[in-house]
């Protein structure tokens, strides 16, 4: 069974040494510890539906992280500013 293709992922040293400090650093927001370590299994070579079971995360979660990577590298990987205002704190004053 081939499936559909997937992006192939090949790492610069440069991208793998941030993607290993984003993984392992305790001070990155978590969402993207696990987006940085799924691009690094891809680049392994591991299917996305093995990927997913070791990170217990869902197979279409890989696929996205895994094209995004491939078309906007590691800016793909960073969360995008959200539309509208910005949330308030319903303790914070006016």
């Amino acid at each position: 069974m081939a499936g559909r293709p997937k992006a192939q992922v090949k790492l610069s040293e440069a991208e793998r040494e941030q993607l290993q400090a984003w993984a392992q650093r305790r001070k990155t927001a978590q969402a993207l510890a696990l987006r940085s370590r799924i691009v690094l299994a891809c680049a392994a070579g591991v299917a996305n539906q093995d990927v997913a079971n070791e990170l217990e995360c869902t197979p279409q979660t890989v696929s996205k992280w895994r094209n995004r990577f491939a078309q906007l590298r590691l800016d793909g990987l960073l969360d995008a500013p959200r539309p509208g205002a910005p949330r308030r704190s319903p303790l914070a004053p006016p």
